[in-house]
């Protein structure tokens, strides 16, 4: 009964919500997430378990490394519903100082025939404060479920605040320096403004601090060598400041015509393989000095697979979740769980290094 539950989402609940905006359908998902009494059930027994998918990720322990990507639960207000729905952990936010209307609308869209959400949000959320509020109150479940805080701002020291004032309350911080949605953030694009930053948030903490990068561009673009050259100088400038990871990566900047600002960030399956080898050339860039949590087109168990065998530490979803379902992070861990015994791996070190020695 249980796992009929779990398939009739593609089949029946789907095609009901995506006859519906997209920003509505999030609203809906965002409504039936806030009744935890009903997740919390559910989640009992959905949950995939299985302890050769145990990791580790900057020191946090993970059940799986299968995590939530920033921007589903902007204003940390649905933990402890998705906290039952199988992740390894939980990145929430984008948390930006001052509350944020986001950009005119509309700015999400749905492309089904690509599996892609074309997203052009521009980090709408209640703010700081109340996001602080809403983590203090559901600390408890970082034991169970690590909890991960996006931040952002257009200038070092909103970021700083941010960041001193969230830290104690959550288990890692993600830096978000990349979101295409958001005007000013390409400064901290820029190594020496990055760096600067990063040294400011270094004097005060204390727990594992990731920062989310921009995607490699299209490499038929004509700027697509040097703007690699450029993407790799940050990843150097995160591993010299002593980072602990890097999130590859943000969604892939991409005008279209039908969003009010004319253009907005791709993510879902287009951008999937462009991911796969930006985590190839960071891990061969930096080695094994920094955690990598691969973002972009992951679906399905074969997807977070070769993420992994690329040289990730973790993966993240967001889009894979609209289209496969509340409870994707339980399907993918089934399905990577039956990657591994297929080819013999008895732990996900085995399966990142090839060998089952």
């Amino acid at each position: 009964m249980l796992t009929l539950g779990l398939d009739k989402y593609e089949d029946i609940f789907r095609p009901l919500l995506f006859r519906l905006p997209a920003e509505t359908s999030q609203n809906i998902a965002e409504y039936a997430l806030s009744h935890q009494w009903l997740w919390r059930g559910l989640g009992t027994l959905a949950t995939h378990r299985d302890k050769q998918l145990e990791s580790e990720y900057c020191g946090i322990k993970l059940k799986n490394p299968i995590g939530l990507a920033a921007g589903f639960d902007k204003n940390c207000e649905m933990i402890p519903s998705l906290a039952n729905l199988g992740f390894g952990y939980l990145t929430v936010g984008t948390v930006t100082e001052e509350p944020r209307a986001g950009n005119t609308k509309p700015r999400l869209l749905r492309i089904p025939e690509q599996r892609a959400i074309l997203n052009a949000l521009g980090f709408p959320g209640t703010g700081l404060v109340k996001a602080a509020h809403r983590l203090e109150e559901v600390q408890h479940l970082t034991k169970s479920v690590p909890i991960i805080v996006s931040i952002s701002g257009t200038t070092e020291d909103q970021i700083v605040r941010c960041h001193r004032r969230l830290e104690p309350i959550c288990s890692a911080v993600e830096l978000n320096i990349s979101s295409p949605n958001t005007a000013g953030l390409k400064i901290f694009h820029q190594s020496d403004n990055l760096t600067k930053l990063l040294d400011a948030v270094n004097k005060q903490r204390e727990r594992p601090l990731a920062v989310k990068l921009p995607p490699f561009v299209a490499s038929n673009s004509s700027d697509a060598e040097s703007h690699r050259e450029s993407v790799l100088a940050l990843v150097k400038g995160c591993s010299s400041a002593g980072i602990d990871a890097v999130t590859i990566a943000n969604s892939l900047p991409t005008k279209d015509p039908r969003m009010a600002v004319g253009m907005g960030g791709m993510s879902g399956k287009p951008v999937f393989n462009d991911m796969l080898d930006m985590v190839r050339a960071v891990r061969s860039e930096i080695g094994g000095s920094l955690a990598i949590n691969a973002c972009g087109g992951i679906f399905t168990g074969q997807d977070a697979a070769d993420a992994l065998s690329a040289g990730a530490t973790t993966v993240q979803l967001y889009t894979g979740m609209v289209y496969r379902g509340p409870w994707v992070a339980n399907k993918i861990g089934r399905e990577l769980s039956s990657q591994m015994m297929s080819r013999g791996f008895r732990s996900l070190d085995q399966f990142r290094i090839g060998t089952t020695e």
